[in-house]
């Protein structure tokens, strides 16, 4: 179990990685965008987001 939460971590900075890597510019321009939303509005993209993986792992778990 410790391994996947390892593996896990590590893909995720993997993923955080390629926006700014790929394209920096594009990635300053949406922090920017960022910026101006509302506490509210970031709560709940943050509150989808988790929403969605767990959502995701509920199927991974299903498939096995």
């Amino acid at each position: 179990m410790s391994d996947a939460i390892w593996i896990a971590l590590a893909l995720l900075l993997v993923l955080e990685g390629l926006m700014p890597a790929i394209n920096p510019d594009g990635w300053r321009r949406m922090f920017e965008q960022l910026l101006r939303l509302s506490d509210q509005q970031v709560r709940t993209i943050g509150l989808i987001s988790m929403v969605a993986g767990l959502i995701m792992l509920w199927l991974i778990q299903m498939g096995d």
